[in-house]
């Protein structure tokens, strides 16, 4: 197979910022076309890029050029274009989340599967090398026995305009902020969890959900995962495992940018070590792989993590004790 001809759906910040510059950086990528539903927004972002304009994202997806299609838009418009992008016969890497409930995803997968394509859920900081090393101290069993591990994902309050608080977009923490701490769980304690508790606070003006926390428990090594998430709080995005004799902590475990030194900070009594990672660019490794496994037809390989992520997701809002607040003045 040559070069990949991939499309951009949607001019959103991270695009512009984060992703098309990473796409072109892969060599497997040909950046061949971006869309929008305003036409001169999909022309500056070409004028800066490359490629072709498109006015609308059904052009988009009828481009018989293209052999794949990344998809920043909000939540809320993903099961609509994810399908149709699959049913056309292209390749999906779409932001997270992939969908607003179990159902919908369930059916992306399954279109993906039967139509033998790759679908993936931009969860980018797992192809951060920060995170070797964290896998090389557990296995080194540097802080023995696993007892905890919790995670934190928030930040303050945004604009009111801002489409995390539009419930019909796939607005809300859960689907948000939230995500990465459900995938982070999956990646180190396993498939095999269940929600045991979720607290979620809504927000009357928006009915989004703005914080929340949840339990996690692994039916097969007992661990338990404890995550905290919003869009109200002081900046927040860590993990930490516990462990018997110590613990680590990865201090800015999701949102590592290109150029920053991540730490990661083990503590054992009386030792304090801090290793400063190398500066690495997740989006750039993350296009990596989706080229790999559109290649090498691995099309299958990331939908166990697509399900289990999603079931996790429903199982928080499900399971949850909602708490009613009034809007803060932002």
């Amino acid at each position: 197979m040559n070069n990949i001809k991939i499309g951009v759906m949607g001019c959103a910040n991270i695009a512009r910022r984060s992703v098309i510059p990473a796409i072109k950086s892969v060599e497997d990528f040909e950046l061949t076309a971006i869309a929008s539903r305003n036409l001169e927004k999909a022309l500056q972002f070409t004028k800066q890029f490359g490629g072709k304009a498109e006015e609308g994202y059904d052009r988009l997806i009828n481009n018989k050029e293209l052999d794949a299609v990344y998809i920043p838009l909000p939540t809320g418009l993903h099961h609509e274009w994810i399908k149709k992008a699959l049913l056309f016969g292209k390749h999906v890497i779409a932001e997270k989340s992939l969908a607003m409930n179990d159902t919908s995803v369930k059916e992306l997968v399954d279109i993906a599967k039967k139509n033998k394509l790759v679908l993936m859920e931009n969860f980018m900081y797992r192809y951060h090398s920060q995170h070797n090393k964290v896998f090389s101290l557990l296995e080194n069993n540097e802080i023995g026995d696993l007892r905890l591990f919790k995670s934190a994902f928030g930040f303050p309050p945004l604009d009111k305009k801002n489409f995390r608080y539009n419930k019909e977009l796939g607005g809300g923490a859960v689907y948000d902020a939230a995500a990465y701490l459900v995938n982070a769980s999956l990646w180190f304690l396993g498939s095999n969890l269940e929600v045991t508790s979720s607290n979620l606070t809504v927000e009357t003006e928006t009915s989004v959900v703005i914080n929340g926390s949840a339990n996690l428990y692994s039916k097969t090594t007992g661990m338990v995962s404890q995550i905290a998430f919003g869009f109200d709080n002081f900046y927040q995005c860590n993990y930490e495992f516990w462990g018997s004799n110590g613990k680590i902590i990865v201090d800015r475990a999701f949102t590592a940018k290109p150029d920053y030194k991540p730490k990661i900070i083990v503590e054992k009594p009386g030792i304090r070590n801090e290793y400063t990672m190398p500066p690495d660019n997740h989006f750039i490794n993350i296009f990596k792989e989706f080229a790999v496994c559109i290649k090498s037809g691995n099309y299958k390989k990331h939908n166990p993590t697509i399900l289990n992520q999603n079931r996790i997701l429903t199982e928080i809002i499900n399971k949850a004790v909602v708490y009613n607040i009034k809007p803060k003045i932002r």
